[in-house]
């Protein structure tokens, strides 16, 4: 199994690359007038969002960001709202805005709940080799900043979007990923819970 979830990590990662390479960068002075205009009012002018049922954009990386709203234009990622906002979007004004949110500063967040904090840290670090479930940090990264053009950033994330997220790869029908999917089916919703408080405060 351990074999299994390796070569299917590996797979998104070659993936990630090649696809990285055919997309050009975007206009970050272009990216932020349409930001202003179209998603500053969910996600913050500077991609940090007050609303923790809105993702913290800033210091996402530019290619994952292009690559979501693609795959809400496409209904790929399931949405109603994202659906319209992305379905106006030109492919060059995805690029645009996945360019500024980049390169804007990510807000350092606290856990709310620091109790839940050692086993989030224990999920996060080193999984739980009981459910063969895999740390969370051998894609995100030990501070939870990702791999670009491979793996999202994850730290400083509201920890209520994060649970959310991971109870959606488990369900399959929102979000879908293969990776992500068997990650998610072999966590318990306290393990979902704790981690996402201790990602949030990662930075």
């Amino acid at each position: 199994m351990k074999r299994m979830m390796l070569l299917a990590v590996a797979a998104a990662t070659l993936a990630g690359s090649a696809w990285a390479e055919g997309i050009a960068k975007g206009d970050p002075v272009k990216g932020k007038q349409i930001v202003d205009t179209v998603c500053a009012a969910c996600h913050g002018a500077d991609g940090n969002s007050v609303a923790s049922a809105n993702p913290t954009l800033a210091g996402q990386h530019e290619v994952y960001l292009y690559n979501q709203l693609q795959a809400f234009k496409k209904g790929e990622r399931k949405n109603p709202i994202m659906l319209g906002m992305a379905s106006a979007l030109s492919d060059a004004d995805m690029r645009n805005v996945a360019s500024y949110f980049s390169q804007q500063k990510p807000k350092a967040r606290e856990a709310a709940n620091k109790e839940l904090m050692p086993l989030g840290a224990k999920i996060y670090r080193v999984g739980n080799p009981a459910s063969h479930l895999p740390a969370c940090m051998a894609c995100h990264g030990p501070a939870g900043n990702g791999i670009p053009d491979q793996f999202p950033r994850v730290g400083s994330q509201h920890a209520a979007y994060i649970a959310k997220q991971l109870a959606d790869f488990k369900a399959a029908t929102d979000r879908k990923n293969v990776t992500m999917s068997d990650v998610a089916s072999r966590m318990t919703d306290a393990e979902m819970k704790a981690v996402a408080e201790y990602i949030s405060g990662l930075r």
